[in-house]
């Protein structure tokens, strides 16, 4: 039975023809951008273990044939709202490497497994373990380690993935054994987790720097990429910038506005629309030169910050300039207020004691023989003087004022 069930679920041979039109050298590859193509965007993945590839209909978990796929596909729907975490469902099966048996359900990024889902259980499973986040009345949860890939390989559902997933996993446990990882790195194949254009596809569950599980999803992976996905992805904890297509927990809106990813490394890096235009990041750091310290010091030069900085510094002194203008005028506005205040009180006294003069000449030159002595006198004489000065002084005020 076991035998039959392999060979059942083994892949069928690719013709030529199919690899042309599906498979790797197909016309569309590389001709989409990868960057944030996870849509939409979720925060736990679940996978359940049920046959083998081969097997599934296009859409497994709706299949009236498929009824355990399809009550938990229908339970997910119909609690969606209760679902505190977004869920993504999708079937996996031929675990490599690991126990599993169909039934069996495996928890992302809790790292747990649970054996036995029944159809009669569904209801209290995603009651319990999805809705209320505790363990499952029926079952013992058990805890995953290592690393998990998942490689997309349903051919019913699209045929490019049924061409490319294939080679992949074999490639990828090929390597696997070659590096002493299968007790570390653990293949499955999986059910549509969408973009087929992107074949192949698969998803990596992996442990970051500090210990928390990150899904990763790529695209455009072919078999020559499967060292780099080992070496650089799961070995350095570094994201593959070219096949990238998003992860788990990062929405596709905040991807697009800002494009900030952090990496498994801890290191934060912006994630470019297209590779071109990564590419053209990338020389742009090159060009500025950086050195790399310890402990995450970093010395390099953002020329952007320089830009910025010199904006601002720009507007302040011209705020400033602006500011004492304006404090300039308004001082010499009110410093010609005030001197116009004084020339008028002097103006006007002087033309009283010229009245009093005046009146006390008048008085003088009637009396007889005082009158030529006092024109001749030199304090009448300064007193004219005086008030012809200020009378020139005052139509010389006047005139620049008016001006």
């Amino acid at each position: 039975m076991a035998a039959a069930a392999a060979a059942a679920d083994s892949p069928a041979p690719i013709s030529a023809d199919d690899e042309a039109k599906f498979g790797f050298q197909r016309p569309e590859m590389y001709k989409g951008s990868l960057a944030n193509t996870v849509d939409p965007p979720y925060g736990r993945h679940v996978f359940l273990c049920f046959k083998g590839p081969e097997s599934w209909t296009p859409k497994v978990e709706d299949a009236d044939t498929e009824m355990l796929p399809k009550l938990l596909g229908a339970a997910l729907k119909a609690r969606k709202s209760e679902i505190p975490v977004k869920t993504r469902l999708t079937m996996c099966g031929g675990c490599n490497g690991i126990e599993c048996s169909d039934g069996d359900v495996l928890i992302f990024p809790e790292m747990i497994k649970y054996k036995g889902l029944t159809e009669s259980g569904v209801d209290s499973f995603v009651e319990d373990v999805l809705v209320n986040g505790k363990p499952w009345a029926s079952g013992v949860p058990e805890a995953l380690t290592g690393s998990h890939i998942f490689v997309c390989a349903h051919g019913s559902r699209d045929r490019r993935c049924g061409v490319c997933g294939p080679p992949l996993i074999e490639k990828l446990n090929e390597e696997i054994e070659l590096r002493g990882l299968k007790d570390q790195v653990f293949v499955s194949p999986c059910s549509h987790i969408g973009g087929h254009k992107y074949a192949g596809n698969l998803i990596v569950f992996s442990p970051d720097s500090e210990g928390t599980i990150t899904g990763h999803w790529y695209g455009y992976v072919t078999p020559d990429d499967v060292p780099e996905v080992l070496d650089q992805h799961i070995g350095q904890g570094k994201v593959i910038e070219r096949l990238w297509r998003g992860q788990m927990g990062a929405s596709a809106g905040e991807g697009q506005e800002a494009d900030d990813q952090k990496l498994p490394n801890g290191k934060d890096h912006k994630k470019s629309r297209k590779h071109e235009e990564s590419i053209v990041q990338e020389k742009k750091v090159v060009a500025s030169g950086c050195c790399q310290g310890v402990n995450g010091f970093s010395c390099c030069k953002d020329e952007s910050l320089d830009q910025s900085s010199a904006s601002e510094e720009k507007e302040q002194k011209g705020k400033f300039s602006c500011w004492v203008g304006k404090w300039e005028q308004s001082e010499v506005l009110t410093a010609a207020a005030i001197v116009g205040a004084v020339a008028t009180v002097a103006v006007a006294y002087s033309f009283y004691r010229r009245d009093q003069s005046t009146t006390a000449i008048s008085s003088t030159l009637d009396e007889p023989g005082v009158g030529g002595w006092l024109l001749g006198s030199p304090k009448i004489e300064a007193d004219n003087n005086r008030l012809y000065n200020i009378n020139v002084w005052q139509q010389v005020w006047s005139g620049t004022k008016g001006k």
